[in-house]
């Protein structure tokens, strides 16, 4: 019986051992990932040197290339650059006008989309109302009960 009680000051100690357990990991999990924080830091830190240098290689291979050629690339680049703003310009388009003749067909054909519409129009109306009556309802809720507590 002696062994099961326990001093106030008893659980003062476990609880406090406990939090300094939790607070200071143990050294070897720490070990562990620094080691793998400088493997993974260290490769990827090759890897950006080896792309830099990459990049300036050809930067400088590539700058004669571009200053012989501008008279004929700058006009290739703009005419590339407007056929494709022509070709996804008219993609939107297309999209648009499908999208309003569907619409209209469904308006139309009265398929329910006014239905639809007016339900949640009403499901919006009813969340407001909930939502500007619900606070003053949940605290009168919360008076009752600890009144009969």
């Amino acid at each position: 019986m002696a062994d099961q009680t326990r001093t106030h000051q008893d659980i003062i100690i476990r609880d406090s051992r406990s939090t300094l357990d939790r607070d200071h990991p143990k050294k070897g999990g720490q070990m562990v990932k620094v080691a793998t924080g400088v493997a993974a830091g260290g490769s990827l830190l090759v890897l950006s040197g080896l792309t830099l240098a990459g990049t300036v290689i050809a930067l400088a291979v590539a700058t004669p290339l571009l200053i012989i050629f501008s008279p004929v690339l700058v006009p290739a680049v703009i005419t590339v650059v407007l056929i494709i703003t022509g070709f996804l310009a008219s993609g939107g388009f297309g999209i648009a006008a499908i999208t309003a003749f569907s619409w209209l067909y469904r308006h139309m054909t009265g398929s329910g989309s006014d239905q639809k519409i007016e339900s949640a129009r009403m499901k919006v109306g009813s969340r407001g109302h909930d939502t500007k009556y619900g606070q003053h309802n949940i605290g009168v809720h919360q008076q009752h009960q600890q009144a009969s507590s």
